[in-house]
């Protein structure tokens, strides 16, 4: 259209590192970081990072050549490969301290990218990962630097190239050596030799990488999926939307920083001028103490942190003078752990989504007018997945096959699908893979739902944990959702044990509570009472649940054990 111009006046590329500029002038003396005696302002925050940043780049890591990197439909693959090896990464190895805020920022204001490793990981994992990501530094807590030097071990056996290593220390005055002998850094001292005039080096365009994300890899190789500048900006901004933030929030970080880069609230805290309230290890008593101590406003977690707080010692909790926000994501929260948090004074909102759409995708968007229905009713409505946030373009549940939508009827299951500036850019040098996934024009998350009359979807398995029982489906979410409704039972997980004649049968996992004891039959008789027979478990093992490191039962490893089993007919 005549008259019109983009230039450097009307455009600039969206990136979360406006975010920390913005506060750095808005918020400049706002407490932004809490860590036991450690505390920073948002203008020492963004000083920290520059400088970080800065250093990072005489150390060589700096912007590859990303140019066309998302251009890969009609390329051959090879040729995307090359391009993405010229990605300058730098990995973390690190709980939720402050190194790992600053890192969020620093290193794509260093114009490199950011790839955050799962903490639970073992030595081996993280040298495949290492490998892959062919990071060019790596961030150790130093409670993790021996499993980071194991990786970092067998990496030289292969004759990679080793990443730098930089050690980040619980107390480091900053007077140590910056390099040892083996090319190793010191957080603090790596920090100080940076300069505070660097020049921020910003995204060339919206679709530049910012990190890479390895999923928990609970039933296959972990996949690297691959977040963009413009995606984090409106997933940072679409998820405190989603908590409800105000201006200047305090948040407990119990979510880990390393998943999902901490659902974007990393980023987004610092649009708002939030206070980071640094956690190094999640138990309830640490929970409780730091909601007190810090008038902590808003709080996140996967179901498996509210279990440990609803069933926490009296000891470890401490009555609440406000209510404290707590969103929570990952699996179908149990309506009995939900009446629970309610009664210790949380507000628990739900929200969904994976790995591939920046962590949150949809929310349980509460209505006014469901306050005033009946407690069970209105804790199995929060226990929907709700409808898409403003940062996506649509979510929708459609037939995997036809790729119709399924009629909003509450019974007809299909599987989620999304498409939107929140959906991850790809799978890092696995262009077979991003294909597959965004078959059709939609991203498949291999979940199964149904969507309900208002437009709400409720989740009811994962595509491959569904249970066939002589030709009807089970849904594990529902057949768990009774279990745990059990006064003994702790935690629960169900999968498909197999059988001769009815092809599967349920098989539940249970852990109980502390000075409970039932036995099988009595779980078996409450479920039977609870559901139609053919859903009842058939087999109940006592044994503890595992789960990664961001709370999601590894169904794998239970289906695998249910094998062994053999049939039961």
């Amino acid at each position: 259209m005549e008259g019109l111009l983009q230039c450097s006046a009307n455009y600039v590329p969206l990136s979360p590192i406006s975010f920390l500029e913005r506060s750095a002038k808005v918020y400049r003396d706002r407490t932004s970081v809490v860590y036991g005696s450690v505390k920073y302002t948002w203008g020492e925050t963004h000083t920290r990072c520059v400088k970080l940043a800065s250093a990072l780049t005489q150390l060589g890591i700096s912007r590859g050549d990303v140019s066309g990197w998302g251009l890969v439909s009609g390329r051959e693959q090879d040729n995307v490969e090359w391009r993405l090896e010229l990605l300058n990464m730098v990995a973390t190895l690190a709980p939720n301290i402050p190194a790992m805020q600053e890192l969020h920022f620093a290193v794509p204001m260093a114009g490199a990218v950011l790839c955050t490793l799962n903490t639970r990981l073992d030595s081996a994992m993280i040298s495949v990962l290492l490998k892959h990501s062919e990071a060019k530094a790596i961030f150790v807590d130093y409670q993790l630097l021996e499993i980071a030097q194991g990786a970092l071990d067998l990496l030289a056996s292969t004759e990679t190239k080793l990443p730098i290593l930089v050690s980040i220390l619980e107390f480091d005055d900053g007077s140590s050596p910056t390099i040892g002998t083996t090319n190793t850094y010191k957080y603090e001292r790596l920090l100080s030799s940076g300069h505070n005039d660097f020049v921020i080096r910003r995204p060339n365009t919206e679709w530049d990488p910012i990190s890479i994300n390895y999923t928990s890899g609970t039933t296959s190789q972990p996949k690297g999926v691959v977040y963009n500048h413009r995606g984090a900006y409106l997933n940072s901004i679409a998820t405190f939307l989603l908590h409800g933030m105000a201006a200047m929030p305090v948040y407990l970080w119990t979510v880990p920083m390393f998943h999902c880069n901490g659902w974007c609230i990393i980023w987004g805290l610092a649009a708002l001028g939030g206070t980071n309230i640094c956690l190094r290890r999640v138990f309830p008593k640490d929970i409780f103490d730091g909601i007190a101590l810090h008038k902590v406003t808003h709080m996140g977690g996967a179901p498996t942190v509210l279990n440990m707080i609803a069933n926490s010692p009296l000891s470890d909790q401490r009555p609440l003078s406000h209510k404290v926000e707590i969103m929570t994501g990952g699996a179908p929260p149990p309506p009995q752990i939900l009446y629970k948090m309610e009664e210790l004074g949380f507000r628990v909102s739900h929200l969904y989504g994976l790995t591939e759409t920046y962590g949150p995708g949809t929310h349980c968007s509460w209505k006014p007018e469901w306050d005033s229905l009946p407690p069970d009713e209105r804790l199995k409505l929060k226990t929907r997945q709700g409808v898409h946030h403003l940062g996506l373009e649509e979510v929708d549940v459609r037939d995997s096959a036809t790729m119709e939508s399924v009629p909003a009827d509450g019974k007809t299951m299909g599987e989620v699908m999304f498409r939107g500036n929140t959906v991850m850019s790809g799978y890092y040098k696995d262009l077979k893979s991003t294909e597959e996934a965004f078959r059709d024009g939609w991203f498949r998350s291999g979940d199964l739902a149904v969507k309900h009359p208002d437009g709400y979807i409720e989740v009811k398995d994962r595509l491959k944990d569904v249970i066939i029982s002589g030709g009807e489906n089970i849904s594990t979410v529902e057949v768990e959702t009774v279990v745990y409704s059990h006064p003994a039972v702790l935690e629960a997980a169900v999968v498909a044990r197999p059988d001769n004649h009815w092809g599967q049968t349920p098989c539940a996992f249970v852990k109980l509570k502390e000075g409970f004891n039932v036995d099988a039959e009595e779980i078996i008789k409450f479920c039977r009472d609870h559901l139609p027979h053919y859903m009842a478990p058939r087999t109940v093992i006592f044994d503890d649940l595992p789960r990664t490191s961001t709370g999601k039962v590894q169904k794998f490893i239970l289906r695998e054990k249910a094998k062994a089993l053999g049939s039961l007919s």
